[in-house]
C-alpha cells in the first residue's frame, strides 16, 4: 500500500496583519519536518492547498529535506474560513480594533481568543445556522473528501506529501474512522503544526496508520511544538 502524508502547515503569523504567512517559528518547523523525513520517504508528488502557509512549509519541508517535487495545489484541501465563523458568531469582530480591544480585558488574550473561536466553529457545524454561512460545515466536508478522492486517483499508489490544515485533516480522519462532527471537532484542537497524519491507500481502500505525529519536534526542541 502507498502512504499519504498529511501535513499541517507550520505556525501562522496569529495577530499580523498577514496571518497567511508562516512565523520564523513556522518555517523552523518546516525545516526540522525535512530534515526527518529525508531518508525515511521518497515522495512521487507534493500536493497542497491554495493558500500561502501551505506552500511557504513546502518551501520549508524542502529546505530540510534537500529538494522535493514542485507542489501542486488542490483547492479543496484549503481551510474552512476562520474570519467568517468568528464574525458570524462575533459580528463586531468584523472590526479587528474591536476584537483587539475585546480581547485585551483578559488576562491571556490568545487563550479567551481560542475559547470564543472554539464556541464560532461549534456554531458553525451545529446545522443550525448553515445559511449564516459562505461554505457550511456539510460543505466543507464534503471539498475535503472531493479533493481526497481527487488526490487518490491522481497519485495512483504513490507515496504524496499533502501540506494542508487541521480542519481538512481531522475532516479526513472522520471520514476513515466514521467518527461523529463532535470529535472531529475535538481533533481539530490538538493536531500540531507540521504534525504528519499516515494514510495508507490503496485503490478504494484507505485506513489510518498515524495521526498527528510531532515527534520530530520534540526531538529537536520541545519549544517548537505549537497547536496554534
Amino acid at each position: 500500500m502507498a502512504t499519504l502524508y498529511l501535513i499541517r502547515h507550520g505556525q501562522a503569523s496569529f495577530g499580523k496583519e498577514n496571518y497567511d504567512q508562516l512565523s520564523a517559528r513556522g518555517w523552523e518547523q518546516g525545516r526540522v519536518l525535512g530534515r526527518w523525513l529525508a531518508g525515511k520517504v521518497s515522495p512521487g508528488a507534493v500536493f497542497g492547498g491554495n493558500l500561502e502557509r501551505h506552500r511557504e512549509t513546502v518551501e520549508a519541508i524542502a529546505s530540510g529535506f534537500g529538494g522535493l517535487p514542485d507542489m501542486q495545489a488542490i483547492e479543496g484541501f484549503n481551510e474552512f474560513d476562520h474570519s467568517a465563523v468568528v464574525e458570524r458568531f462575533r459580528p463586531q469582530w468584523v472590526d479587528r480594533n474591536v476584537m483587539a480591544r475585546d480581547l485585551a480585558v483578559f488576562p491571556k488574550p490568545a487563550k479567551a481568543f481560542q475559547e470564543a473561536f472554539v464556541a464560532a466553529v461549534e456554531r458553525w457545524a451545529s446545522g443550525e445556522y448553515d445559511g449564516d454561512y459562505p461554505e457550511s460545515w456539510p460543505d466543507f466536508k464534503a471539498r475535503v473528501i472531493g479533493a481526497l478522492d481527487q488526490l487518490v486517483a491522481y497519485a495512483d499508489g504513490t507515496d504524496v506529501l499533502v501540506a494542508t490544515s487541521g480542519g481538512p485533516i481531522a475532516v479526513m480522519v472522520q471520514s476513515l474512522l466514521e467518527l461523529s462532527d463532535q470529535k472531529a471537532l475535538a481533533l481539530n484542537e490538538v493536531i500540531a503544526n507540521t504534525s504528519v497524519t499516515r494514510v495508507l491507500y490503496s485503490g478504494s481502500r484507505r485506513n489510518l496508520a498515524v495521526f498527528n505525529n510531532y515527534s520530530h519536534l520534540e526531538a529537536e526542541d520541545p519549544a517548537l511544538v505549537t497547536f496554534r
